[in-house]
């Protein structure tokens, strides 16, 4: 069986076409970074009218590189995400499949990037721990099965990628800021300066990240030279702690779950720096999916919607989206 899908909920219209027996056919991703860069982070509405724009001569793309005539389901992201994004793949996919007579699926965001590791040929198995590290989230969730999901711990403040965002933007950095902080940090002596690791010391599987913008601004504020090497030893050291952190807090879950397998998924997931550093701190199987997976795409939300497909879930003609929407109710 093949399924299309949309994904549009943020500032990424991404379209896929995955089989479930061919695997991944086709799929396309459009970033709105250059329009978004003048303003230094992502405008809601501008967001949805390119999304408007973009995402039929995509969906046409996909299905011609695919050489798909008939598909037999349609999956969209219907949350969580910005409403106006998320009703422009939710209203063409839900079209979509209304005219094609097919099943439309409503995929949660976050089972998408869950499930993205399946998407490569060394897939993880069932069951296994998942740190989802995104702008939008930082989770560590237990994963028994597909559809049985339980939160472990969250961030109570900023997830690790808007952190890292808005560090970069105290640091005068440009948009987006996580990719030019982890950029700089590489070139950032690691020893000059020793930043917090935000609540691990006291028990739980919660994150904070919030301080750790604080005390770069204070750090920076303070130094009577701020040259391009203190703006790149600055950037090391927070990207050392948040790495840190969310190392130990992995360590303490699989300890407590006594899990042997930890996926690694969202836009963070693709830090160079964080996957060598749990490679080499984490004696566990650990699956990632490939960068271009790692931030919000149209391959996962297809094979999250093939798997809802086989256990006959779909939507009725009545579609909604979600701004707001736990996987865990």
């Amino acid at each position: 069986m093949r399924v299309l899908g949309i994904e549009t909920s943020c500032d990424e219209t991404g379209v896929a076409v995955y089989d479930t027996e061919q695997g991944l056919l086709a799929h396309t991703l459009y970033s709105q970074v250059d329009l978004h860069a003048q303003y230094g982070g992502v405008v809601p509405e501008l967001a949805s009218r390119d999304h408007v724009r973009k995402l039929i001569p995509l969906i046409k793309q996909v299905l011609a590189e695919s050489e798909t005539n008939k598909v037999d389901a349609v999956a969209y992201t219907a949350g969580p995400g910005l409403i106006g994004a998320l009703l422009v793949g939710v209203s063409v996919g839900r079209s979509l499949a209304w005219t094609w007579q097919v099943p439309a699926i409503g995929v949660h965001h976050i089972e998408g990037h869950l499930l993205a590791p399946m998407l490569e040929e060394a897939a993880p198995n069932f069951p296994f721990l998942a740190l989802l590290v995104s702008g939008g989230h930082t989770q560590l969730i237990e994963v028994a099965a597909w559809g049985k999901y339980k939160i472990l711990g969250e961030s109570l403040d900023d997830a690790a990628g808007e952190a890292f965002d808005k560090t970069a933007k105290l640091l005068g950095l440009g948009y987006p800021g996580g990719p030019a902080l982890a950029e700089l940090a590489l070139r950032g002596n690691p020893n000059r300066f020793d930043f917090p690791r935000p609540m691990t010391q006291r028990p739980g599987l919660d994150f904070s990240f919030s301080g750790l913008k604080t005390h770069v601004l204070t750090t920076w504020n303070k130094q009577e030279q701020q040259d391009e090497q203190t703006r790149a030893d600055i950037a090391r050291a927070f990207e050392d702690a948040v790495i840190d952190t969310l190392v130990i807090k992995c360590r303490r879950a699989i300890k407590q779950t006594k899990l042997k397998t930890l996926v690694i998924a969202g836009g963070v997931a693709a830090n160079k720096r964080l996957r060598s550093s749990f490679n080499e701190k984490l004696n566990i199987n650990i699956y990632y999916p490939r960068p271009i997976f790692c931030t919000d795409n149209g391959a996962m939300i297809a094979y999250a919607g093939a798997l809802r497909l086989l256990n006959n879930q779909s939507e009725a003609l009545a579609f909604k989206a979600y701004a707001r929407w736990s996987m865990f109710d």
